[in-house]
């Protein structure tokens, strides 16, 4: 070890050993939830705002997290938390994006350390309390995660709402936005989810135009509900339904082909697919023990562990 890579070791065992608080951040692209605990796991308080993920923008990222943090103090009754005594472990949409991550953390505010990871992996790690196992986890995006049972980690998915997050909230919703324009076309019948689209985001094409311009990850997943609103009455509704089920289940079959780990699902558009999910995979579907807050808080406490922090 060098002098320079030893004091900058010195340097941050140091900062951790100051530690008093813990902070656990799920942050995606709809919304930031975040708890406070003390350095015993005692919960202090939670706080939940705007989305955090990385692809829509680092400064936004730090100020939700503030803001959900600010929360949390509120309920815990503490009037001023000095940023140098906790330890923030961050599960975050977008935690692929290498220059994003390197600006997120060279702008961090304070923290004695700072461990950052996917929401993926920090959902896997909640809802099976760190032990092996599989998440599908699909809410304004997609992914899987799982912790194999040799301790490696696979991700599938999770490319993104631009160009993937199949089987996703905003997935669900540009299927159901191409629809309303092939039916204002007169390429597809014009049922009851076109209306719903038009009724929402606006009945001529510069109007829908200007929306898509706009809408961006969480205007999208925002029209995911008239997909499921309708799919009794519409069948283009069914049809995406249907496609979504078979994304999660391709999903599941490339994150544990031996079908040999236990699988939670995470997220509202998981929930509502996973009834109609195949008999073999419902089989395998186990309650999540955890949350991906939770996931993140048991990331950091091992990360200041093998620091020295007991």
């Amino acid at each position: 070890m060098t002098s320079a890579t030893h004091t900058r070791s010195s340097a941050a065992a140091q900062a951790v050993s100051a530690v008093r608080f813990l902070v656990g951040v799920d942050g995606g692209g709809t919304g930031t939830r975040l708890r406070l605990t003390g350095i015993d796991g005692r919960l202090l308080g939670q706080g939940d705002s705007g989305p955090s993920a990385l692809g829509q923008g680092v400064e936004q990222a730090w100020v939700h997290i503030q803001l959900a943090l600010q929360q949390a103090c509120q309920q815990a009754g503490i009037a001023s938390l000095d940023l140098s005594e906790c330890a923030i472990g961050l599960g975050l949409s977008g935690a692929g994006l290498t220059d994003a991550v390197a600006e997120f953390i060279a702008t961090q505010p304070g923290y004695a350390h700072v461990k950052l990871d996917n929401d993926g992996y920090t959902t896997v790690l909640g809802a099976h309390a760190g032990q092996p196992g599989a998440v599908i986890a699909s809410g304004t995006g997609s992914v899987g995660e799982a912790v194999r049972r040799d301790g490696s980690r696979v991700c599938i998915g999770g490319w993104g709402w631009v160009i993937g997050d199949e089987g996703s909230g905003a997935w669900l919703g540009q299927k159901a936005m191409r629809h309303a324009h092939q039916a204002l076309d007169g390429r597809a019948e014009s049922g009851p989810l076109a209306r719903a689209i038009w009724a929402k985001c606006g009945r001529d094409r510069e109007t829908l135009l200007a929306w898509c311009a706009s809408a961006g990850q969480h205007g999208y997943a925002g029209l995911a509900p008239l997909v499921f609103e309708h799919a009794d009455t519409d069948p283009a509704a069914q049809t995406f339904v249907n496609e979504a089920v078979a994304e999660l289940e391709k999903l599941a079959a490339a994150l544990d082909p031996s079908g040999d780990l236990p699988m939670a699902l995470c997220g509202s558009i998981a929930l509502r697919l996973g009834p109609l999910f195949s008999p073999s995979l419902r089989q395998r579907c186990v309650p999540p023990q955890g949350d991906s807050a939770a996931g993140a808080l048991l990331m950091i406490r091992r990360a200041i562990s093998e620091m020295g922090r007991p």
